[in-house]
Parts: C-alpha cells; structure tokens; sequence
C-alpha cells in the first residue's frame, strides 16, 4: 500500500494556503488521513485547518502510547474508531478555543477523514462540509452551494446529537486506489500558456492515472505536469491524500 499526497496554494489566493492534510497511524492497525480547508472569509482560517492537522496528530500520538502501556485493548469496530477520533478532536478544540480566547471564526474549518483497518480491510470517510472522495473508481462530490459546515460551528452542540446527525459517511471494504480532496480539484482553470493542443480530465489524472505511481511524489508530478504541459492550476487551495494497493 502507497500513500500519495500533495497540497497547494490556490492562485487567487495570496498570503497563505488554507488547506492542510494530515496521515498517521491511529494505533498498531489503522490508517488514518484527512485532509481540512478552512472557510476563506473566516478569520485566519489557515490557522484552523493546521489546528485540525495537529490535534489528529496528537490523538494518534497519544493512542499509541496508550496501547503500549495497555496490553489489552477493547476492540472497537471501524465506526467506532471513527466516532472516538472526532469526539476526542472536538474535545481538544473545545480546550484549545477557550485556552487561547478564540473566536468561533476563526476555527472554521471543513473536514474530510478517512480510517482504514489494515487488518480487516474496512474502512470509513466522514465529510464534514464540502469536497471529493473517489473509492476505488465510485465518485461522490460533497457540494453544499458554496455554504459548508464546519467543525467550528458545532463546539457547543452534545457530541451524540452531532454525530448522529451526521449523514456524508461512507463505509468500505478494501483499497484498491482511493482518494480524499478539497473542493480545490473542482477549481483548476487555464492559467498559463499551453504546451501541447490536447485536452485532459484533471479528476481522472489526478484520482486514477498511475503514471510515476512508483514515485512518492507521485501527486506534486502531476501537479507540476499539469501546470507545465497543460497551463491548467487550481484557482482555490487544493489538498489532496490518495492510496494505491
């Protein structure tokens, strides 16, 4: 199993990319990868989907820990893995707003989240607000007019009543090629000068095209190919996380 990733600044923006991704292991078996972009007309939104990245990084760093000194652990299905990843992140949200005084907008931030058991070839992708997944070559397109939820909007609401009505979910069984994006993949346009006359399918290349597939910097190549041969860059902050078994 590879995992490929890449991430850039949308070419209408100008001082910071408001996207960020995160890929870790959450404990011995599960693979965890999510990529966040944060509400542009938000304060500093940059700010939050990074906070986002860093708070997964520390529940995986502290659920490793955890199974360490705890030779057993109660076994907990996909879902459930999933449920307590984002309760502890709105938990550590939740301390970190009133820690730091931080106003409700400027933790704006969508949040697509991937989970996948090695061990039972399960998986499950929560999107909270807008974006893209393709699973193993079935395209669903989070589209919410422009108006995403965001993960800030829900700090003072009971968890159960959040997740339960959380309804972007989608559960798997195996990876073949896989991918998470931002609503950035939907925005490139001709930005420069053309190389070549042909035409390309930016999704396709980008979501099922394995050229250099061999490479770890497989994304950014193509990223670069496109630019270069294509003149086509995306207009808003693009992330993006794929896997190929």
């Amino acid at each position: 199993m590879k995992i490929y990733s890449a991430i850039q600044i949308g070419d209408y923006h100008q001082n910071n990319c408001e996207d960020h991704l995160y890929i870790g292991e959450y404990g011995k078996n599960i693979i965890i990868c999510a990529v966040m972009d944060g509400c542009t007309t938000a304060l500093e939104s940059h700010f939050a989907s990074t906070l986002v990245g860093k708070i997964l990084k520390k529940i995986c760093v502290e659920k490793g820990y955890k199974e360490f000194i705890e030779q057993e652990q109660k076994s907990l299905n996909i879902e459930e893995n999933l449920k307590s990843v984002l309760k502890d992140l709105l938990n550590e949200l939740k301390i970190t707003k009133n820690q730091l005084m931080i106003d409700s907008k400027e933790l704006l931030t969508t949040l697509i989240i991937l989970l996948f058991d090695k061990n039972s070839d399960e998986g499950i992708i929560l999107a909270i607000g807008d974006g893209f997944v393709n699973i193993n070559g079935k395209i669903t397109e989070f589209e919410q007019d422009n108006k995403p939820d965001y993960l800030g909007f829900h700090l003072s609401e009971d968890f159960e009543t959040f997740y339960n009505s959380q309804k972007q979910k989608i559960e798997f069984n195996k990876i073949i090629d896989l991918s998470i994006s931002t609503d950035g993949i939907f925005t490139f346009e001709n930005l420069a000068t053309k190389k070549t006359k042909d035409e390309i399918n930016v999704i396709d290349f980008l979501t099922t095209e394995k050229t250099n597939c061999e490479k770890g910097e497989m994304l950014n190549l193509k990223l670069k190919k496109l630019e270069n041969e294509f003149g086509l860059k995306p207009t808003d902050d693009f992330s993006m996380i794929r896997i190929i078994k």
